[in-house]
């Protein structure tokens, strides 16, 4: 793959490498040279510009990673969308359309392998990007861990049912449980990135090697692909693939920090019941890296699948209809705009669309007194 000039300026200008509660987009204090100098090659693949003799297409998202995670920095979110699809019979029993949910919005020219949702399409969705940072210390945390918070007959009465989304991973080759995507349905970085690769930018890869271009026949993707065989192979040197080095830059992106410690907001937050879904903190798995080894994780999230009314109808993986992965609060103050399909434009509108689960929590968030339910919102606007 090839390596853009002026990300390499900006390695050698130290960007990246002071990390700052304002300063989203850096690399995880603590890393190594050599870590460092993976993560600055997979910002540069991250960002590169993908063209059809590359293995782009026929039918994909974006032409590069940055197109769907760029605001506030490479790794964040962006306005664009995916959309996914299909059909829900008077029973309620969904069926995918064409053997895929998600239906790409582009194709490269001759055009011949443009996607269509089909007719009998009656369920819709639209889902946003999620923000990648930090990532590399969410998939530190042990399943064990997500396993211990899931209480799916709600066995403590409190009117939550998170589950956790047991997956097959296809990097490992064996049961975990997922927590990539909003329907947490990859489990490690390097399959999030074969998935993306293949699936949002149509490059196929070792962990995902057939094309995704849904009610197109094999015969005719042949015909409108510019590349044959395996499109994400080695590189003769590195011997990485591009997907090694976008797990690279994901593993070692900072978390976006708190800009202050709001204990009061936190115990307005807990006592209203939204830490019983958006966990505070999480603690990372023993790990040989000690980046990684029992740290203290400011996700608030459990990591969980929830149907807490915001679903958006389709289910994938581990995940029902109307189940969504807990989104991590972190960084919530450069995100906008807000819930899985971005149809929420402040976060006084996404706590208000809570249902389901959510209930008791969102009656007794409406109960507040004003002044508490400003001190909240305060809260919220420091993470």
């Amino acid at each position: 793959m090839k390596h853009g000039r002026l990300l390499a300026l900006m390695g050698t200008l130290g960007v990246g490498l002071c990390q700052s509660p304002d300063f989203p987009g850096s690399a995880l204090a603590g890393i190594t040279p050599r870590e460092f100098e993976l993560f600055q090659a997979g910002l540069d693949d991250f960002t590169e510009v993908e063209t059809a003799e590359d293995g782009l297409g026929p039918a994909f998202n974006g032409a590069s990673c940055a197109v769907c995670h760029a605001v506030p920095a490479i790794g964040g979110i962006t306005a664009m969308t995916e959309v996914r699809a299909g059909h829900r019979d008077a029973a309620g029993k969904f069926t995918e359309l064409n053997g895929s949910t998600l239906f790409q919005l582009f194709s490269t020219p001759p055009h011949t392998c443009q996607v269509r949702i089909p007719a009998e399409a009656n369920v819709v969705a639209r889902r946003a990007p999620i923000p990648l940072f930090g990532a590399g210390l969410v998939e530190a945390i042990g399943d064990e861990t997500l396993l211990a918070l899931e209480d799916p007959e709600d066995a403590n009465g409190d009117g939550i049912s998170g589950r956790a989304a047991r997956i097959e991973d296809v990097a490992e080759h064996r049961m975990r449980i997922g927590r990539f995507g909003w329907k947490a349905q990859q489990a490690t970085l390097l399959a999030f990135s074969g998935d993306a690769y293949r699936n949002e930018m149509g490059i196929t890869n070792e962990l995902f090697p057939l094309e995704s271009a849904p009610g197109i026949e094999a015969a005719q993707l042949q015909l409108c692909s510019a590349t044959r065989g395996m499109e994400d192979v080695r590189d003769r040197r590195t011997k990485l693939r591009a997907i090694d080095l976008f797990e690279a830059f994901m593993k070692f992106l900072a978390p976006i920090e708190p800009v202050s410690e709001d204990a009061g907001g936190l115990a307005t937050f807990t006592a209203t019941g939204c830490a019983a879904c958006h966990t505070p903190v999480l603690t990372t798995a023993r790990n040989a890296n000690p980046v990684f080894d029992h740290k203290a994780v400011r996700l608030f999230s459990d990591l969980l699948l929830h149907d807490v009314g915001t679903g958006d109808g389709i289910p994938q993986g581990a995940a029902e209809a109307d189940e969504i992965r807990t989104p991590g609060l972190w960084g919530l103050r450069f995100r906008r705009p807000l819930l899985h399909d971005g149809s929420a434009a402040t976060v006084v509108e996404a706590i208000e669309r809570h249902a389901g689960e959510a209930t008791r929590v969102i009656e007794r968030y409406r109960a507040l007194p004003s002044a508490v339910r400003e001190q909240l919102l305060r809260f919220l606007a420091t993470l």
